[in-house]
């Protein structure tokens, strides 16, 4: 029995697992940081394995996002890597015009507030409804809402082309 739960928890992390990672990678902005989020909610869903198997994929997200919160709510936890010389940025020439529109757009995507990252990144990436976003946020569909208003606004302040870029993904639904 126990070999059959474990074997079905290694099928599940190797079919599922990069798609939790690009979640945790929207999120951190940070790949390092995202694995050990991953991780960290692989190791916390294998311990309620028999409990949870049947619904995996949505309680181990729903441990990403709310491990994420937690780390936003205790900022003098986190660990800051400082680095002696800030790194070159890269001519906008030297990219054609969608890879230099996706770096504009990630950065300005982690210049938001976590909460409203959250939020685009489950509407938009992950194609959830409102409904389901508040559900795992543990918050009202009102607020999820107003939170989508708030930092689509600052992108389009930010980038140009915001609205191309969210019609396209409100166009594939």
């Amino acid at each position: 029995m126990k070999q059959a739960l474990e074997a079905e928890f290694t099928a599940f992390v190797a079919d599922r697992g990069q798609a939790l990672l690009r979640i945790a990678h929207a999120l951190t902005g940070d790949r390092d940081a995202a694995a050990d989020l991953v991780q960290g909610a692989l190791a916390k869903a294998y311990a309620r394995w028999p409990r949870i198997h049947g619904e995996a994929e949505a309680y181990v997200r729903k441990i990403i996002y709310n491990d994420r919160v937690s780390a936003w709510r205790r900022p003098m936890r986190r660990n800051e890597v400082t680095v002696a010389d800030v790194p070159e940025r890269p001519e906008a020439g030297r990219h054609d015009h969608d890879v230099t529109e996706r770096l504009a757009l990630r950065e300005a995507l982690l210049s938001l507030p976590a909460r409203q990252r959250a939020v685009l990144v489950m509407r938009y990436l992950e194609d959830r409804t409102v409904e389901e976003t508040a559900e795992v946020l543990g918050c009202r569909p009102g607020t999820v809402a107003s939170q989508a208003s708030r930092a689509l606004a600052k992108l389009r302040e930010l980038v140009g082309g915001v609205d191309d870029w969210t019609s396209r993904t409100e166009a594939a639904r």
